[in-house]
């Protein structure tokens, strides 16, 4: 088994981090990294060391949401209520971030590329099984423009009934190289903005993971691969940022 893992071909499902990068508007500022401490040439002694101070919100770059990131009339997954008790000033007390263990799973890509909207047809059409507990990600073809904020946040979504039909497949988790998984302009009769988040996190307990780097996979044409991701032990919180890989 260690000699597999060593041999395998690792793929990096990150983006890049730095100012300015392309966030929901809901979550800016975006990233902050700023030097406090630096190299002087005048120390009390050879050695130096250099630090920044790191300041970003949760949902920010590659990251994955929480179960409580989403609630609808006031009630998370599981039925639990955002009361003060749950909600704090300091996170919450259920469902948080630091509940979610290392995801080590099957994970599978649904290439769809190029696409804005992403329907039951373009999933099916990928012929990609997914299994109870998976990972399914789907690539639009976004990844490719993270380097221009204005048309990787205009790159379209995952529709509400393709989010049902992942969701009736009861992954562990669905992931997309776009910003927020559905199309940010995205509404629902019933369930309003986002609906995907409702269906996903609020209805089936299934957690998303947002602005993947999916370009080297489809190059590939890697389909089924080893899925391995990190989240944060940010207690209480809504989501924390990974650094994603996929083995193959």
């Amino acid at each position: 088994m260690i000699d597999a893992l060593l041999n395998a071909r690792v793929y990096d499902l990150e983006q890049p981090r730095y100012a300015g990068l392309p966030i929901h508007p809901a979550h800016e500022p975006g990233v902050s990294l700023t030097l406090h401490r630096r190299h002087e040439k005048e120390a009390a002694e050879s050695r130096t060391g250099a630090s920044a101070l790191l300041v970003m919100a949760e949902h920010t770059g590659t990251h994955i949401d929480a179960l409580c990131h989403q609630a609808y009339d006031g009630v998370m997954h599981g039925g639990v209520e955002a009361t003060p008790a749950v909600q704090t000033p300091t996170g919450f007390t259920e469902l948080g971030i630091d509940t979610v263990e290392p995801i080590v799973r099957r994970g599978v890509l649904f290439d769809v590329a190029p696409c804005a909207s992403v329907g039951v047809a373009e999933l099916e059409a990928c012929d990609v099984e997914v299994r109870p507990g998976d990972v399914a990600l789907v690539r639009l073809g976004s990844g490719a423009l993270f380097g221009d904020p204005e048309a990787y946040l205009a790159a379209g979504g995952v529709t509400a009934a393709a989010s049902r039909w992942l969701a009736e497949r009861k992954p562990f988790a669905v992931g997309a190289d776009n910003v927020a998984w559905d199309a940010i302009d995205s509404s629902d009769p019933e369930l309003g903005s986002i609906p995907g988040h409702t269906i996903l996190i609020v209805q089936s307990g299934i957690h998303i993971i947002e602005s993947l780097y999916l370009e080297e996979l489809a190059r590939d044409g890697v389909r089924e691969f080893g899925f391995v991701c990190l989240p944060l032990k940010l207690r209480g919180g809504t989501g924390s940022p990974v650094r994603p890989i996929a083995l193959v």
